[in-house]
């Protein structure tokens, strides 16, 4: 399956990205890119997304993120003959899944550093795993809300 490469791809780019954070900043360092708005801060996670923990959540997370990442695995498998943007994004949400459980298997937390600001607003640090979720995640509904039920009603006139 070609859309494999996609996967792979953003896969290596999350963990490159995160080697780099890791080897170049100290941890809580935070490198204006542009001054106010955008810097690199590396932080890690050992919680879920957007750090919310419970007692024993990197165990139950390790293990629910396997889970679900072969449920995702076996779905863009099942649908390999669907429409490109449907398959696209089901890549872009497993490379994501995956990106984020090889830092959770191999160092017991995520890398974050991507950290957007405007004001007095703040987001929460993210990586390239995280983007490449809520991406495929906004074209997996884009598709199901938009796209699909055109192809739906072209197959059934």
């Amino acid at each position: 399956m070609k859309i494999l490469l996609v996967s792979a791809v953003v896969v290596v780019i999350d963990q490159i990205t995160k080697a780099l954070t890791r080897t170049h900043l100290d941890l809580y360092d935070s490198v204006p890119v542009i001054n106010n708005f955008f810097h690199l801060t590396y932080i890690t996670n050992d919680g879920m997304a957007f750090g919310l923990n419970f007692p024993g959540g990197i165990y139950v997370f390790s293990v629910i993120s396997i889970i679900l990442t072969g449920v995702i695995f076996v779905y863009l498998w099942k649908e390999q003959h669907n429409h490109f943007l449907m398959r696209l994004s089901l890549a872009l949400i497993l490379a994501g899944a995956i990106g984020n459980l090889i830092d959770r298997l191999l160092f017991g937390k995520v890398v974050d550093f991507f950290d957007f600001m405007i004001g007095n607003y703040h987001w929460y640090i993210f990586n390239v795993a995280d983007t490449a979720v809520t991406i495929g995640m906004i074209l997996f509904l884009y598709f199901s809300f938009f796209i699909q039920p055109k192809l739906q009603l072209e197959t059934t006139s």
